[in-house]
This record gives C-alpha cells, structure tokens and sequence, in this order.
C-alpha cells in the first residue's frame, strides 16, 4: 500500500510550516516565556487541515521538548483526562528534557459522556510545570466560553493559494510527477485552504500520470465522485465527531449511495477490532435505514447519519497512515451488467415466445439456451436462418454468440 504523501511530506521543522508566520511567533514565545506566563495555556484554532497539529509538533522539535500528544476525542472522560495530562504535568521526561502537551482536537467533547473533560483540562492547566496547547476548530462554540477566558488565544489562518501551490510543486518535483503550472495553481485554489486536503487530492491526481488543466477539469465536473473521497476523508482520517458528523452536508449522493461507499472501502482503512467496531455502526445505521422503508419516519436520517459518520470515526483507536484511494463500489455496476444482461435474454426469449405460441418463461429457460448452443456450433448459415425468422437485432446475435 503506498505510503500517503500527508505523512510523507508533513514539515519536520519550523521553517517548512507554511503560512503561519504570525502564529508560530505567537506560540514561539508562548514556549519561551512559559514560567513568566499568567495564562498556562495557549488555546489554537483555525480550520481544518490549515497546520495546528504540525505547528506544535515544529515547534516541540524546536525547542528540544518531548511532545505528549492526546486527542481528546479519545480521551473524553474526566478520568481519562486526570489520568493520561495529569500524569504527564506531573513527571519529567525521561530523556531530561522538558515537555510540550498537545490535546488536540478538544472540540471533540461534547454531551453527557464528555461533562466535567473541559473542567479537568482547566484545572489540570493552572498546575502544570509544563506548557499546554489545545486546538480546535472554533474556539468561540459555546461550550468553551469559560475554557476559553483561561488560555491564550492564538489564530491560525488557512495558508494563501500561492503557500499552498509552491508545496504542491515541490512535492511533484520530489516525485517526478509532470504537471501544468496552471493546473497545480487551480488545485492550489479549490482546496480552502485545506493543505492536507489539497495533499491528499494531488496525490490522486498523479495516479493518473501528468497532472493537467483537463484533469483537473474533468475532476471538477465529477463533483459527486471528487466529494464522497474528501467527505470520507473527514470520517476515515479522523476522530473527531464533530468534524465527521458534517462529512456528507455537500455531498450529492443520497443515503443509499452513501452506504455502499461505505461497506466498498471501510475495509480499506480498518482493521481487526477497529473494523468491528465500524461494521457494528454501519449496521445500526443500516437498522434505522430498515425502519424508514417500514414506516416512513423519515426523522431516522439524523440518526443514520450519525452512526455513518461520528460513529465510524470514532470506532478506530489509531488512524490508518497509509494513502488510501477511495473509489465507488463495483457492485452497482455488477447489478446493472447482470440487468442488461436479462434484459436481452428477455427481448430474445419475447420474440421467441411470440413465433412459437409459448410462454415467456418457457420460451426462457427452454428454447433461449437451445439457440445460444446453435449459435456456437451451427454454421453462419443457419444463424442467419434464425436471425430472419426471429428478427433478432445485432446485440441480441452478439448475446448469443458469446
């Protein structure tokens, strides 16, 4: 399986951090100044895909500090957080180094399984003998209003589409893809400022071989088939539930389209245990699916969304690093093969049955396969008697034939 170019190419040190120039000077001197700082933690936001995550991990490089890294869509109890932040505050590290705390993704906590996470990282904060960064995507959601007043508010902006296109060239030229400056700018562009997204979609691309303005054309008309790979992206490389519940809002495919994306490339990206778990979600989903067609309490969908997207994200204990390419099922094609392939068995039998006086369906299971071995041993002249007498067309001939 190839290795996915977003852990390949993920910047090592400060200076390959694209488009966070304020940001980084921001929590630059965060680190530096920590003992002097009355606020014990700095609080970093922005959107998705724009380089939090990366950004720490620079800067703990930097500063020759072990990082502790928690996703706190995994660790979303108050025990769970005492136990996993209040330990690593408490110690030094093994190396006699000092530490840098990442709880990523903490608007992942939300509802009754997550009261009192907020609070303990808050509290756990005013102790620590080590710096504390948190990331989110929106640090004004109402859930942080009090959170929020305790930390350092640092803002990360999507990079600029110039940022984001002289990494795009800079991986092409590291992997000797050929590309159109114009087609990597327009790629650069579309993305939001989503890099990781942006990543991701260009190593698609160069599966294809140069990547062109017509490819990246032909991309962008097949919007439903470029959304559903982003949109299981953010539930396949992801654990936040929060981010994954919106993975299928501008997506044009209905639910029934959506499960068979699922069931195709779940496989693909789960493992074990993990897979269990997400098959288990599927098939909730898939129950509440089954109540719709009963009754047609159509107020279900929310919850079929839920376990197709929070559900499934969140049914993996590690994300799967490796590029996986997301691709449609074969099965509606499988299906739509074997129609067309009844369908002319059908017209052939129809023709059949109005010459000879019988029925359709003995005229199917009886004198269709009768004529299918004379067209394989018969001479052409006699195919062509039969052709006549039953006015077959070219495709039904051919249908024969095979």
């Amino acid at each position: 399986m190839a290795e996915s170019w977003i852990i390949k190419y993920e910047p090592k040190s400060e200076a390959e951090v694209i488009g966070q120039e304020k940001a980084l000077e921001q929590l630059n001197l965060f680190i530096q100044n920590y003992k002097m700082q009355k606020k014990k933690a700095a609080f970093l936001y922005g959107p998705s895909g724009c380089g939090k995550t990366i950004l720490v991990k620079a800067l703990a490089k930097k500063h020759n500090l072990e990082l502790i890294e928690v996703n706190a869509s995994d660790y979303r109890t108050k025990e769970q957080i005492e136990e996993k932040v209040g330990n690593a505050i408490k110690q030094y590290s093994l190396f006699g180094t000092g530490k840098l705390i990442l709880i990523d993704e903490i608007d992942g906590l939300s509802g009754v399984k997550d009261r009192g996470a907020l609070t303990t990282i808050a509290e756990l904060m005013q102790s620590s003998k080590f710096p504390i960064v948190c990331t989110a995507s929106d640090p004004y959601d109402q859930k942080f209003s009090s959170f929020r007043s305790k930390t350092l508010l640092i803002e990360c902006s999507p990079p600029s589409a110039d940022a984001i296109f002289k990494t795009l060239k800079s991986i092409c030229e590291k992997e000797k893809i050929s590309y159109d400056e114009i087609a990597l700018k327009g790629l650069a562009r579309r993305c939001g400022g989503d890099v990781r997204a942006t990543i991701n979609d260009l190593q698609g691309l160069a599966s294809q071989g140069k990547i062109t303005k017509e490819v990246l054309e032909e991309l962008s008309e097949r919007t439903q088939l470029e959304s559903m790979p982003r949109a299981l992206v953010k539930v396949f490389k992801n654990s936040d539930p929060v981010i994954a519940l919106s993975a299928f809002d501008q997506v044009n495919e209905d639910t029934d389209q959506i499960f068979l994306w699922m069931s195709e490339n779940l496989p693909k990206e789960y493992a074990d245990k993990d897979l269990a778990r997400a098959y288990e979600q599927l098939s909730r989903a898939d129950v509440f699916r089954g109540r719709i067609t009963r009754w047609q309490h159509w107020r279900f969908l929310s919850y079929i969304n839920a376990f197709l997207t929070a559900g499934i994200a969140t049914a993996k204990d590690k994300k799967n690093a490796a590029f996986v390419k997301y691709v449609p099922t074969m099965r509606l094609l499988k299906i739509w093969q074997a129609n067309m392939k009844y369908q002319k068995r059908k017209s052939i039998a129809g023709k059949v049955a109005q010459k000879t006086h019988a029925s359709l369906h003995e005229s199917i299971q009886s004198t269709v396969p009768l004529l299918k071995s004379l067209f394989k041993t018969s001479p052409q002249k006699t195919k062509q008697l039969i052709t006549a007498e039953f006015d077959l067309d070219d495709d039904e001939v051919g249908w024969l034939e095979k």
